[in-house]
Formats: structure tokens, sequence, C-alpha cells
């Protein structure tokens, strides 16, 4: 097809079209998400019907159901969908279940199956999660109990024996996406339920009830970092327009003691201030308090959970700190190597991942983090800094040394014996220089488009605000203003961890542009005032006092 976006305001011409958006048909999809259009038939997903016919003859014989969700900002947003779907149809014989990080693991446990089965559960849905769990589910079966998974993970080879699986990446499944994440598959089996309930039951549902469950749908889509194309696309941009208005009593608390804007709220909302408080939970608590702080009515248990979910956040921040301080200083003491592998048997397995992220941000490299775990095992976290695959990494290991891995291209966890931790580093970074990498020149930043300092106006961000909502494979434009003067240069925060860059427009007013967690000394140009720079930036809206204002967000200095 030709390009004709010529009709477009010339940015968004030349932003669409990195994109690979190319006509008008497509640029209206794009640009004007909706509900109707997007928004997938949900019997199209491989036996949604035979999961929705066992759900309701589970109700009719009034059987006890769990659903067991994950204990991520997708499995529990996602339980919450199923607890709030099973409420308004009145049914009471169900509870929610959510395994505790530390103690069960991940996935669906023997333990808790076994259970379920001594307390009469004749149904498991679960959330997020089930799809590799073939022993558990196997067990299930063998005690009487049906299992119906819902997942988006990758199947393995051998699916587990369950009564029916919603997980439109397994063979045979042709719904047009099949890229949505755990809640995005709980939230259609919801759809699919109101669609087909009996009489009686569907009497009970308000008209357009399942939009109304979007606001936990949309938020896992965009915590859990699913490519916001297609139906994600649209669940994240409708999620977001209720997670505006949402009447949830917990949300709305959070939101505000994190002092977050509801009437505001935007993806960075989620994923910096939502994600991590619910996250929170499972890392240093337990993670059905995240459970209920979503799904109470009430608003004084409300603000107690709130409260309590904003002070393990404080606390791991705290833990996070600590742990990267001890680690910059050993990092110190010896000399650099190509992959950071730093740890110590006294740090939590819960925010292992968070502090592999941060040095590889401060670093630039690959990090392998380590800490204790519950077994008899050591568990460790990774994270790439895009030169290589981690999980390619640690298969090309010699056989036998990790007990466990998994994860993807960009973040991955290991387990690994006591006395293989010791050879780790030596182990990873043998690997590591066996393997072809990606060079700083193929990661380098690339500008989306130029502007100039004058173009850091509100016009612009209203050309760039109709390619929201931003995420995975859909990320925000980065702008890079060429030969642009330092005005001013300061940290700022209450550690002045911060970093601010003034610039002057045409009209003499200050144009911001910030660094969060970064000094003038992070970027390939080091800023001083008076000296004129390139900067690679993103443009965002932010809310001060009450009042929006607009500010670049520095993503390089050249």
């Amino acid at each position: 097809m030709t390009d004709d976006l010529a009709g477009y305001p010339p940015l968004l011409a030349t932003l669409l079209r990195k994109r690979g958006i190319t006509n008008t048909a497509e640029a209206e999809v794009f640009l004007n998400p909706s509900y109707e259009r997007d928004i997938g038939d949900p019997f199209g997903i491989l036996n949604m019907e035979r999961a929705v016919e066992r759900i309701f003859s589970a109700m009719e014989r009034n059987e006890s159901i769990v659903v067991y969700g994950d204990y991520d900002c997708d499995g529990i947003p996602g339980s919450v969908v199923l607890h709030d779907m099973l409420k308004k149809f009145e049914y009471p014989h169900f509870k929610n279940y959510i395994p505790h990080r530390h103690e069960e693991g991940y996935g669906l446990n023997l333990n808790a199956v076994e259970k379920f089965a001594d307390e009469g559960v004749k149904l498991i849905i679960t959330v997020d999660c089930g799809i590799a769990d073939v022993v558990s589910v196997t067990r299930a079966q063998e005690l009487g109990v049906d299992v119906i998974v819902t997942d988006h993970h990758l199947p393995q080879e051998v699916l587990p024996p369950a009564y029916t699986i919603l997980n439109s990446k397994q063979e045979g499944d042709t719904y047009p996406d099949n890229m949505l994440c755990g809640a995005g598959v709980a939230w259609k089996l919801s759809q699919a339920l109101i669609a087909r309930a009996p009489a009686e039951l569907r009497a009970k549902i308000p008209e357009g009830f399942e939009k109304w469950l979007l606001d936990m749908a949309g938020l896992s889509t965009i915590a859990d970092m699913v490519p916001l194309k297609k139906e994600n696309r649209a669940l994240a941009y409708f999620g977001l327009k209720v997670l505006r208005k949402s009447k949830r009593p917990g949300l709305k608390i959070l939101l505000q003691k994190a002092g977050v804007s509801q009437a505001y709220l935007a993806e960075d909302d989620v994923g910096f201030m939502i994600a991590p408080r619910i996250n929170a939970a499972s890392r240093m608590s337990t993670p059905f308090e995240a459970f209920e702080l979503l799904s109470t009515t009430d608003p004084a248990r409300a603000e107690h959970l709130a409260n309590h979910l904003n002070s393990l956040n404080d606390t791991r921040k705290g833990i996070v700190a600590t742990m990267i301080k001890e680690a910059r200083h050993n990092l110190e003491m010896r000399e650099l190597r190509k992959v950071i592998v730093v740890g110590n048997p006294l740090w939590r397995p819960g925010v292992l991942g968070l502090a592999a992220n941060k040095l590889m941000e401060d670093y630039g490299r690959p990090a392998f983090v380590w800490g204790r775990a519950e077994s008899e095992h050591i568990k460790g976290s990774c994270r790439s800094d895009g030169s290589i695959n981690v999980v390619k990494l640690m298969t090309s290991v010699r056989e036998g040394f990790f007990l466990n891995v998994g994860g993807h291209e960009y973040s991955g966890g290991f387990s690994v014996s006591h006395e293989n931790v010791h050879f780790l580093e030596d182990a990873i970074l043998e690997a590591y220089e066996r393997l072809e990498k990606k060079t700083a020149d193929d990661r380098a930043i690339i500008a989306d488009a130029e502007l100039t300092i004058d173009d850091v106006a509100w016009k612009t961000w209203d050309v760039v605000e109709k390619l929201a909502p931003f995420g995975v494979e859909n990320p925000k434009p980065i702008f890079v203003l060429k030969g642009i003067e330092v005005f001013e240069v300061r940290m700022f925060g209450k550690e002045k961890n911060h970093l601010e860059l003034s610039f002057r427009n045409g009209r003499g007013q200050k144009v911001s542009a910030i660094g969060f967690f970064a000094t003038d000394e992070s970027f390939k140009v080091k800023p001083v005032a008076g000296a004129r720079i390139d900067l690679y930036a993103t443009l965002e809206k932010s809310m001060f006092r009450g009042r929006p204002e607009l500010r670049l967000r520095i993503m390089d200095v050249m």
C-alpha cells in the first residue's frame, strides 16, 4: 500500500511511520481504539465454550470453586476480575487463593491441591499460572478435582491434563491476539460467562458490567509488559479510562497515598506507582493482602491495607537501596568485569530482580544477583542490558551447573547449589565470552524525530498523546533536540538523587528535562551550564500541585 498519511500533521505522520503505519486505514484503527471493533469474541479462544459450561455446571450443583491466582500484578488483578464476576452472580461457594511467593513458590502447588481436595473443592480455576503444572494438575484429577487452566505463558511440550485450558498460545488456538496477559485471559472468560449466563443469572448483571472489570485487565496489561498492539492496545486504552473512574476504595486510597491523581492516571503511574505496591505484598509479606486491597468494598479495610502496602513498598525500597550500596562496595573492591555477578546469602529472594535491574542500569552491563532461598538452594535473578539474551546465556553454561533457569531475553531467574554459587561468576563470564553479543552501536538510541526547544509545547504533547498508551512494542517517541544550550544543572529530591537540566525557549521560558536516579555523569557527555548539547528525550506530562506541567525525560546527552 502507498504511504498516504499526508492528511495528518507532519509530526504525527512521522511518528506513525516509525510504528510501521503507512496508510490512513491503519492510522485510524491505531489512533482511535474502538471497543466494538477491537475487543474480540471471547469464544474465538480455544476451549472457551467448555470452560464456561463447566463453571455454570459447578454453580448449578453448588460445587466449591477455588480461583487460584499468581502472586504478581497480573495474577492478582486477574483474580479480582473472576472474584467480582462470581460475586455479581451471587455465587457463595467460591474462594480466592494466592500462593505465598517464598513458602509455596510459583504455580499451582501440590500441597494446596491436596488441601483443596480435603476441603471438598470440585473445581480450581487458575489465573496467570498452571500451564506448566503437569504434576499438580494430574494430582487434582486423581483427587476428583477439575482444573480449568487460564494462563498466557508459553505452553511446554507436555500440557497438564486439565479439564480444559484457556491459553491462546497453545497449538490449535487461532485467536487473533495471542499476547493477552493473565488478567486479560481472565477478563475474556468473564466476558464469555456474561454472554452465556442463564436468564436467572443474567438478570443479576448490570448492562456493561464487564467494562467496569477493565480497570483490572488494563492494569495488568500495562504492568505485565505485554505488547500493546491489537486487542491489548484496546484493553490498556479502555482500562486506563476505567481506572480513572474506578470506584474501588482500595485503588482510590492507594493512588492517594502514592500521590497520583486518579483523574489523570497514566501508564507510567501504573508501572511506577501501582504495580510496585501490589508486588510489594508478595515480595515482603502476604500477596493475599494486595488481592484484598483491590477487591474489598469496605473503605476502612481498604485504608488499612493501602497504608500497609505503602509501608511495605517503602521497606522494600530501603532493602534494595542497602543491597545496591553493598553491591557497589563489593564491585569497587575488584576489577569490573563484563557481567556483574554479586550476592549475599542474607539477601531476600523477592527483591533480587529489582537489585539486578538497578545494577544493570547503573553499570550498563548484564547483572546477576543471588540471595538466600527458603529451600536448600540459592535463588537468583538476572537482567540484560540488551547485549545478550540472559536465558541463552544461562543455558550456555555447562550442563548441570544450574538447577533451574527461566525467563526471557531481558530478564530471568535461576537456582543454583550452595557449592556452585562460588563458581557462578566465572561460569557466566566464560559463557558470555563464547556467545555473540549485540554491540553498543546496535543498541544506540535512535530518535523518532527532531524537535527544537520551542517545540516543547502543549501542541506537540497533543500529537504525542494520540499514540498512547505507551509500552512494549509501542514505546514513547524519542526526540532529539540538537545544539541546545544548558541554562542550569541541578540535583533535586529528598536525597538529591535526581537530575534536572534547564533550558530557555525563544520566549525566555524555562524548559525542564528530568533524569530520575541520574547524575551529570550518567550520560555519554557531561552536561554543564553554558554548554551546547544534543539531548535525547521523551516528552511527558506530569502533575505538580494539581496542575499539569510539560517536561522532557532525559534518555541521553551527546
